[in-house]
């Protein structure tokens, strides 16, 4: 067994994982999984009423979770995988927890091997929030990533720069990261559609 299937193994039986992504280490957990998902809570020691995203492995798994109109699915292949968290109406598959009650889900791609061979094992997402405590630095190497968990995968340093997470309803940023100008300028290039 190697280490990303011994993640997954943790990961089967509601533990939790620090994992790679292509911005900053996440901490991951089941997303269908309540027991996997308080774990990340209480290891992040984040308010239940903020919402965690997820992060999938291919766009088949993203339409499960999430609502995706004409636009969104544009967006999603200009910009995914790719350091971007789409914020998407959320399907009735994902636990009311992460969404804060919002009804919204924030989902991630990520461009990273490892991280999209962990899902693509587990064969569901799983949670894609930094490994961190709340409110803390976002860690780019395993010596940063302050949480507890079952099990850490070590890819050394990563680029550090959260994803820019992008408000699809709304076609807004709701916090700028990695090739955020990127999105400035899609949304101005496709603005008059509206």
């Amino acid at each position: 067994m190697d280490r990303v299937e011994h993640a997954v193994e943790i990961l089967r039986h509601d533990g939790t994982v620090v994992y790679p992504t292509d911005t900053i280490y996440g901490l991951g957990a089941d997303a269908f999984s309540d027991e996997a998902i308080l774990k990340v809570y209480e290891a992040k020691r984040r308010p239940l009423s903020e919402p965690i995203s997820i992060a999938v492995s291919c766009c088949d798994m993203l339409f499960g979770v999430a609502k995706v109109d004409e636009e969104s699915l544009e967006f999603i292949g200009e910009f995914l995988p790719g350091p971007f968290t789409v914020v998407l109406p959320a399907r009735n598959s994902v636990p009311p927890i992460l969404t804060g009650g919002t009804g919204m889900i924030g989902i991630r791609l990520p461009a990273h091997p490892l991280a999209i061979r962990i899902i693509h094992l587990l064969d569901s997402p799983i949670t894609s929030t930094s490994a961190n405590m709340h409110g803390a630095k976002d860690p780019a190497s395993p010596d940063e990533c302050h949480v507890p968990c079952d099990f850490l995968l070590d890819a050394g340093r990563l680029p550090g720069t959260s994803s820019t997470v992008v408000d699809m309803v709304n076609r807004q940023i709701l916090r700028r990261g990695a090739r955020a100008e990127e999105v400035d300028a899609y949304f101005s290039r496709t603005a008059d559609r509206r």
